[in-house]
């Protein structure tokens, strides 16, 4: 057995114990959600061809012995292997999108078409015409990278064109990141298995680099779950305190900090009247609008969930932001457009909000002085509207 088998066959290995450990980590997670579990599914296809790659170069080697059996086996094991972390990997993204109707069997079914048409044709093909996948040395045949090229890429492509479109329709640059970075991970993967097959195939590049990027995205996974509210996916309260630590945040030259406080009117009645799950999807709306109307305006901001109804938005006003305008007037006046514009674009969806907001004053002032006095300005004007309701 040569060396470069033997560095082949432990990188494999490697990859299939991190992402055993990050699998175990994800099953007993007591808060499972759709896309941790696709995630998990993507993590089992990758370990499951990892282990039969390990199998192919013990073949090769003829630690384990050549033949025919063994060959078509294993060679169809890895075209089955695959492209189910292809196809796992669309699955994710949709979950990942929040695509309407992916779970619906119908959509299921489209998704999987490609994969079980090029399953079937290469069961006829190798029936048909063998010696065009194996020969009779017992070594693959272009017909057989065929199939694991076609088929990997139409998903690959698939997810790609929906990403993108996804990210040219977002304003919010950080946005648009995310949308890409989830549409390209399967391309750089299958760069990665095209640079092993045609320069180095006695080295693991694809493994290692299906092992880097799934990191990257676990890491990303977990740093949500620590920052991000679960119900509305904005930053939660434990992230609020870590951004307001960042004096040089808060406080930056040339601008003017507020600090906006908006809570949902008669959220109690909601719950009461219609139920929680009717109050919990208020809350997801008001969200979505909270980050459409904030994200319109290019606005350099932080906006979360303070708890319960409650919402807060941290706006840094500059001079593209109305701030030359006579400083704090037009600052000011920038802020109340965009509470009106938040308040109108809530009130399409049968919903109403109040808002308060405040000044930071400095560095002697602080931002939970500066949230204390915008919430007492939130309920002066949560009174105001129900006066002004019941003056109607």
């Amino acid at each position: 057995m040569n060396d470069f088998a033997v560095y082949y066959i432990e990188g494999n290995v490697i990859c299939i114990l991190v992402f055993g450990i990050l699998l175990f980590h994800n099953h007993f997670n007591i808060d499972r959600q759709e896309r941790q579990i696709k995630f998990d599914h993507v993590l089992v296809a990758f370990m499951l061809y990892f282990f039969t790659d390990c199998f192919w170069a013990a073949i090769m080697e003829e630690i384990i012995p050549k033949n025919r059996f063994n060959v078509v086996v294993n060679t169809f094991l890895i075209y089955l292997f695959m492209g189910a972390t292809i196809y796992y990997w669309l699955e994710y993204v949709l979950s990942y999108e929040e695509v309407p109707h992916r779970n619906r069997p119908i959509n299921r079914f489209a998704v999987l078409f490609p994969f079980l048409v090029s399953t079937l044709a290469l069961v006829i093909q190798y029936l048909a015409a063998p010696q065009t996948l194996i020969d009779d040395t017992q070594n693959t045949q272009p017909g057989f990278a065929v199939y694991l090229t076609v088929v990997p890429d139409i998903y690959v492509a698939a997810v790609l064109f929906y990403t993108i479109r996804k990210a040219r329709q977002e304003e919010s640059l950080t946005v648009k990141r995310k949308h890409l970075f989830i549409g390209f991970f399967p391309l750089l993967v299958s760069v990665g298995r095209l640079v092993e097959t045609l320069f180095f195939p006695h080295i693991p590049i694809y493994c290692f680099t299906c092992l880097i990027l799934m990191l990257v995205f676990y890491i990303q996974s977990i740093m949500g779950q620590v920052s991000l509210d679960p119900l509305t996916g904005l930053n939660n309260r434990g992230q609020l305190t870590r951004y307001a630590s960042q004096k040089s945040i808060l406080f930056q030259e040339g601008r003017q900090t507020y600090v906006v406080m908006m809570d949902v009117d008669n959220f109690k009645g909601i719950n009461d009247t219609r139920g929680h799950a009717e109050g919990d999807k208020a809350l997801v709306t008001i969200a979505e609008t909270l980050k459409k109307v904030v994200n319109s305006r290019n606005l350099p901001s932080f906006l979360a969930r303070y708890g319960g109804d409650e919402f807060i938005l941290i706006a840094h006003m500059g001079a593209e932001n109305g701030q030359s305008r006579g400083a704090e007037d037009g600052a000011a006046q920038e802020i109340e457009q965009l509470i009106a514009h938040l308040q109108e674009e809530v009130d399409k969806h049968g919903l109403s909000i109040s808002a308060g907001y405040d000044k930071l004053m400095g560095e002697s002032d602080s931002l939970d002085l500066c949230i204390e006095r915008a919430d007492k300005k939130l309920y002066l004007n949560k009174e105001y509207r129900k006066r002004r309701r019941a003056g109607a």
